[in-house]
């Protein structure tokens, strides 16, 4: 099958990252299971039906997304064919309930990535745009010690601050921003009005780019001194030499979060990550592939 090429009227991937989200995706009947975290918070996780035993695949959602997510639905129904047990934990407050602390998650979550593999025993992580930047951030950090044998890294924000500058401008504020804005800043106001969080509710209500928010709620709550160093510290980056499990890092050129410069400026030479840049596939969607994406994770996966 020839490579898919974006029509012309697709600017800059847009269109093809709402086709993506939108379209048709597989109903998988998640079982969920909840998990006490070290801090007195808690988590949820949502197993796929499939294998009882056999290699197990934790998948990271995105920014505001979860196991509902068209991706974790197209991946999960891949690997369950493909003999693997698939299971997507859900960063906190994602799962549809408000956790129980004032913090939440962030693009740099290395350490919940973490605690969250070693106690699954993955064989294998997949991490979808936030979760792809937080996984191959636990991957640097951990280096020949990391928990999973393989991993997929799609559409991640490598450099959170240029992906987040992005966000913040044009067509993206408009089209994807206001739509994270909307759930973010709704979880934060009902944290300020069950008294778990001190924030001034009318400078959070206001809040209009995700900068605002990082620097108002995400960077002081994570313990980063304001949203310039959360993106920075969060970024991956500059950790990427420093895994040691082969790993995908999948990113299309026209993804309207990543700016251009930022997958050129990767180095292609890195010791275990296989590097692909499709020209074409907007935001972790790969529209008008099918399942795609799914199967090309699954085959990287499968070929350890």
């Amino acid at each position: 099958m020839a490579p898919y090429e974006a029509p012309w009227w697709l600017p800059g991937g847009h269109l093809q990252t709402l086709a993506g989200a939108l379209g048709p995706a597989p109903r998988i009947a998640w079982r969920r299971e909840r998990w006490d975290t070290p801090d007195g918070d808690f988590i949820d996780l949502d197993w796929a039906p499939g294998p009882a035993r056999g290699p197990l695949v934790a998948l990271f959602h995105g920014l505001e997304g979860g196991s509902s997510s068209h991706y974790a639905r197209r991946i999960a129904r891949g690997a369950v064919a493909a003999g693997l047990r698939v299971v997507v934990p859900h960063f906190r407050g994602c799962s549809g309930s408000l956790n129980r602390l004032p913090r939440a998650y962030h693009s740099g979550d290395s350490e919940e990535v973490a605690w969250i593999l070693r106690r699954l025993g993955a064989d294998y992580a997949v991490g979808i745009s936030l979760g792809g930047n937080a996984l191959l951030k636990y991957l640097g950090e951990a280096g020949a010690a990391a928990v999973p044998r393989r991993a997929v890294a799609v559409s991640a924000p490598l450099d959170v601050a240029a992906c987040g500058r992005a966000l913040d401008r044009g067509l993206n504020r408009r089209l994807y921003t206001r739509l994270f804005l909307f759930t973010l800043k709704a979880k934060a106001l009902a944290k300020i009005s069950l008294g778990w969080l001190a924030a001034d509710r009318g400078r959070v209500a206001r809040v209009a780019t995700l900068h605002e928010f990082d620097d108002l709620v995400t960077a002081p709550l994570h313990g980063f001194r304001d949203a310039d160093d959360y993106w920075r510290r969060a970024s991956s980056v500059p950790l990427l030499r420093r895994i040691a499990a082969p790993t995908l890092l999948l990113n299309a050129r026209n993804d309207p979060f990543m700016p251009p410069q930022v997958l050129d400026a990767v180095d292609d030479r890195l010791p275990a990550v296989m590097l692909e840049f499709p020209r074409a596939g907007g935001h972790a969607g790969f529209p008008g592939r099918g399942d795609w994406l799914a199967r090309r994770v699954i085959e990287f996966l499968a070929s350890a």
